[in-house]
């Protein structure tokens, strides 16, 4: 697939408006991925992970959100997704800080449609499991790169590295 499908998705982030009350608030929308890409002055990059709240998911999307500002002003809208529930969302977003927008994909329409879900190995047990990928999309929905079975660790070192070649 090299082009985004012309999926609705749901989204969750953080309401960060002055209305915002001590305790976390969320906000929670359907988004047309396509449409989505079109805001963007470059493109969007979405990442799947596996799980919220495990120590490598967790240092990826702060990673995420910490060059988030960076990664906007190259042009770029940013989407995480896993298969995790909003609620799940919401505490991963609570508890790591997170920026950007979660997709939860419990359907696996996403995962299925981009090929991330594959059989994964841990400790002599075979399941199917979300490969950790990047897709890089332009904002006209193209598929421009990928990076599939990434490591948490130095993934936003390569990626920036990658986007002003795009």
């Amino acid at each position: 697939m090299t082009q985004l499908p012309n999926f609705l998705v749901t989204t969750v982030e953080a309401d960060t408006s002055r209305h915002a009350t001590a305790q976390p608030q969320f906000i929670q929308r359907q988004i047309n991925l396509l449409a989505y890409a079109k805001q963007a002055d470059k493109g969007l990059i979405i990442y799947f992970y596996p799980k919220d709240n495990t120590s490598g998911c967790s240092m990826q999307a702060q990673d995420f959100s910490q060059h988030l500002t960076q990664l906007q002003q190259l042009g770029y809208q940013v989407l995480g997704v896993s298969r995790d529930s909003v609620k799940s969302h919401e505490k991963f977003i609570s508890n790591k800080q997170i920026n950007f927008p979660l997709v939860s994909d419990t359907d696996e329409q996403l995962c299925q449609y981009f090929g991330i879900i594959a059989e994964k190995k841990l400790y002599g047990k075979v399941s199917l499991g979300v490969v950790r990928s990047t897709l890089i999309f332009d904002n006209a929905g193209k598929l421009v790169h990928e990076m599939r079975n990434v490591r948490a660790k130095g993934h936003m070192d390569k990626l920036l590295a990658i986007l002003p070649t795009l």
